[in-house]
């Protein structure tokens, strides 16, 4: 039977991670440290990459604009999930879930074509060593991150308007932690056909393209590499990618997990674990990585501190 349109909805409720009231409470401290581990990690290096002027290099210029990303989609998640978890009525209004949405898309979006121009960097500063600066000038680098965000503002804004001006049926229970595209598709009454392909489309172009760009870079790095009649060259050589690999593997791992799964072996549970993940857990590793792995960083925040010590003594 047809789903009738039975009421203009105001509010979704969101049934959140779990319905067990006894891991309400320890679900809830794991999950607050890993924001603020996030927040704190991302905002840091927000921070250091712009007032120390070492770090002002096209390499920490991406990487301020990945914390900016990654600080941006898990902000967009994980206060309001949080809140869910003290509060009495697990409600988000009608607007604020469309907001949510948009934002968290977005961010996400930008943060695959982030992880490509950085990639592009590393493939300029191995293999083109000599021309890396006047390859990656100043206006190429505002380029390689102005055109993903332009980008992925579109693709949010055609997804969220597209889904939003659908029809909602009655009910509005939303199984899952925030609002996203496939539990709110679920909702409609309206035929979801041509959202369903635009979604499918834009998810599989995005992770297509930007892994494309991905694997050629490391594929030209590695033959660069294997080229190298130094041990110690090819020992730096790699040293100078390993933080962003690392954040590669992580990151497009999971989102591949997700979409290359059986539907049939796919159910909420395991798509809200997935997204636990990468919502909230990979924007906490992304500042570990490049703060443990990376000595220009650790030196950066020694300084850092050293001046702030010495100015308030």
């Amino acid at each position: 039977m047809e789903k009738q349109n039975l009421t203009v909805l105001s509010e979704f409720i969101l049934k959140g991670i779990t319905d067990r009231p006894e891991l309400q409470a320890p679900l809830f401290g794991l999950l607050f440290i890993i924001y603020l581990i996030s927040a704190v990690g991302n905002l840091g290096i927000i921070i250091i990459t712009n007032v120390d002027s070492s770090l002002h290099t096209p390499m920490y210029f991406f990487l301020k604009h990945l914390a900016f990303t990654d600080l941006g989609y898990s902000t967009a998640i994980g206060p309001k999930m949080l809140v869910n978890f003290v509060a009495e009525h697990n409600s988000v209004s009608y607007y604020l879930c469309a907001t949510q949405l948009a934002c968290f898309l977005l961010f996400i979006t930008c943060e695959l074509f982030i992880l490509s121009s950085m990639s592009y960097d590393r493939y300029v500063a191995i293999c083109n060593p000599l021309l890396y600066t006047v390859i990656m000038s100043q206006r190429i680098c505002w380029v390689l991150v102005a055109v993903p965000y332009i980008y992925s503002v579109f693709v949010s804004l055609i997804v969220t308007i597209r889904l939003f001006t659908l029809s909602f049926c009655g009910y509005n229970i939303i199984n899952h932690f925030f609002c996203d595209c496939i539990p709110l598709i679920s909702l409609l009454c309206s035929n979801t056909h041509e959202v369903e392909v635009i979604i499918r489309f834009f998810a599989t172009f995005d992770l297509i393209s930007s892994l494309l760009v991905v694997l050629l870079s490391y594929l030209f790095i590695l033959i660069t590499i294997l080229r190298m009649k130094s041990a110690a060259g090819r020992c730096k050589a790699f040293s100078t990618c390993g933080s962003h690999l690392t954040v590669v593997i992580v990151f497009y791992g999971t989102l591949i997990f997700m979409y290359v799964q059986p539907k049939s072996s796919q159910t909420f549970e395991t798509d809200k674990v997935s997204s636990i993940f990468y919502t909230l857990v990979i924007p906490m590793l992304n500042p570990l990585i490049y703060t443990l792995r990376n000595k220009d960083v650790k030196d950066a925040i020694e300084r850092t501190w050293e001046k702030i010590v010495t100015s308030f003594s």
